[in-house]
């Protein structure tokens, strides 16, 4: 018997959470070694978790430190098919449960999860994110901890938003709306290159009353895997999300083909993005509901440069917007347009920092580059810089040697595009490759228009300028070109709250991750109208005589 019906109950107000710096001396920094250590020292035996059992198939994979790929930190049992549909009947099995619990009693667990997070398994979570995902400490810092942090936060706070969203009444009727979970279980697909995302995109629907089938990339089981952990300590019932690691084929189609499934979310790149739209196409009779799919996939990120910029600025933006985490940001500064007039001080400026640039293990915390998530990414970078030393059209000017002896490393590669059509200037890398274009600075709107038609992603971009002219130029001609648009800024680091997250054209369904619009898109409303005292007589008085 539920005691609480007769409270309207607030959230607490969100706030971004602060970041830690992890400056030498700190006892931030101390705490972060001392988990670094233990996890390097300790192997996981990581599980499917489905209805709150753990199961091992015994069909393993390992979860290797990029940097030094023969150090496995963890094992991790792979999904089979009848793991993935006894996930999909757990899911299922749980809605109704979930479901009746009511709205604020859902919520709670997470903000349990997110203070848990914050204090007691801060380190911890960081520390898996540096060793099993590549990232440098403050990388950690702000993507497994804080964004994870306001993503909980922040979403339990737009579900209060929603479910206070309600319509007009007029006399002698009372309206108002249901946000009803979606009918079925939603499939969450999560990525490699963000924690934050990888908890992200199965809690936000569970936020609002539904059941997830959890598949993390194979890339990054561990830290999904400790957030698993760190969400049943806060109290998620058995069933509600169930963790799933395994392949694409063996997990994803089995859920894109059975009849409950109501909705994908979806981080990843846009080849598998549009097959599994294309499943969806195909099986679309088969399903009980039109599923909703929400997608943030590839990026082809520029920063586009007006000669009345600063070059320090630039240079500066340039170097931390494509190489902070390797560039393996989907809103990494990929490309960038910079005038003639100040090409050589830039490339200058960009000798220079880029000499200062320390590449390394993400233990030694001055190293500014790690390696790269895995050997797939290795060859698939490499394979540009060998394209670019073999063809006409661009040259390696900074950087392009590549190492996998010990770990996957590429250096930070900066490229020189004669033909702002080269390969490495329209296609996606996901990696520390930056093409440049120098234009004519007389050329500068014409270019414009060349940077927003050059590529098929709509995802992140940036102007430098301080011609508020040039400025509101380019925030016209790139409209589409950026979902996430950056005025003097780099074209990375979108802060739930504040820069809600996502693109169009081939970068996905721009549903906003870390805004209330993501989280409306896991309900379907029923309207409900209660009339007073209904009418006894069909007539209506028009049809009275005279």
């Amino acid at each position: 018997m539920n005691l609480m019906n007769n409270a309207v109950i607030r959230t607490p107000k969100p706030v971004n959470e602060p970041i830690y710096q992890y400056e030498p001396g700190s006892s931030h920094r101390q705490a972060l070694k001392v988990a670094l250590k233990e996890l390097s020292t300790t192997e996981l035996d990581i599980p499917l978790i489905i209805k709150g059992e753990e199961i091992r198939t015994g069909n393993i994979g390992k979860v290797v430190m990029p940097h030094d790929h023969s150090h496995v930190l963890a094992t991790y049992h792979k999904a089979g098919p009848e793991d993935v549909q006894k996930a999909i009947d757990a899911a299922v099995a749980a809605q109704q449960r979930w479901q009746a619990l009511r709205w604020e009693e859902r919520c709670s667990i997470f903000l349990k999860a997110a203070d848990l997070l914050a204090s007691k398994y801060r380190y911890k979570l960081n520390a898996g994110s540096m060793l099993s995902g590549g990232k440098t400490a403050f990388q950690a810092e702000i993507d497994a901890a804080c964004e994870l942090i306001d993503f909980l936060r922040y979403n339990v706070h737009y579900a209060e938003q929603i479910y206070n969203n309600q319509p007009e009444s007029s006399p002698g009727v009372w309206n108002f709306v249901q946000h009803r979970p979606l009918e079925g279980f939603v499939f969450a697909v999560t990525p490699f290159n963000f924690t934050a995302i990888a908890g992200n995109l199965p809690t936000a629907p569970a936020i609002m009353g539904n059941t997830v089938v959890w598949k993390p990339a194979s890339s990054l089981v561990y830290t999904p895997y400790l957030f698993m952990k760190i969400l049943e300590e806060a109290g998620l019932p058995a069933g509600v999300i169930n963790f799933v690691p395994g392949s694409g084929a063996n997990v994803g189609d089995i859920c894109l083909q059975d009849p409950h499934l109501a909705g994908i979310h979806f981080t990843g790149s846009t080849p598998v993005f549009q097959q599994m739209w294309k499943k969806v196409g195909e099986n679309i009779a088969r399903y009980k509901s039109y599923p909703r799919i929400v997608g943030e996939t590839g990026g082809k990120d520029f920063v586009f440069v007006h000669n009345s910029a600063g070059n320090k600025e630039v240079v500066t933006a340039l170097v931390r917007g494509a190489f902070e985490y390797q560039g393996q940001k989907c809103s990494a500064a990929s490309r960038a347009y910079i005038p003639a007039s100040m090409w050589p001080e830039v490339q200058k400026g960009l000798r220079e920092e880029l000499g200062k640039v320390k590449m390394g293990p993400p233990t030694d915390f001055s190293n500014f580059v790690g390696a790269v998530i895995d050997q797939r990414a290795f060859n698939t970078i490499s394979s540009f810089l060998d394209y670019t030393l073999h063809n006409d059209g661009g040259d390696i000017i900074i950087g392009g040697k590549a190492d996998d002896s010990v770990g996957y490393y590429i250096e930070p590669t900066v490229i020189l595009a004669t033909d702002p059509q080269f390969k490495t200037m329209v296609e996606e890398i996901f990696g520390p490759v930056l093409t440049i274009y120098v234009y004519e600075d007389e050329k500068y709107e014409e270019t414009l228009e060349l940077c927003n038609s050059s590529s098929i992603y709509g995802l992140t971009g940036a102007i430098f300028s301080r011609d508020r002219e040039a400025t509101s130029m380019a925030i016209t001609k790139l409209e589409h070109a950026a979902g996430n648009f950056y005025i003097n800024d780099k074209p990375t680091g979108a802060v739930v709250g504040q820069q809600p997250f996502g693109g169009g054209r081939a970068s996905g369904t721009n549903d906003k991750a870390g805004a209330i619009n993501n989280m409306v898109r896991w309900v379907s409303p029923r309207t409900i109208k209660e009339t007073f005292v209904p009418p006894e007589e069909f007539g209506y008085p028009f049809m009275n005589e005279e």
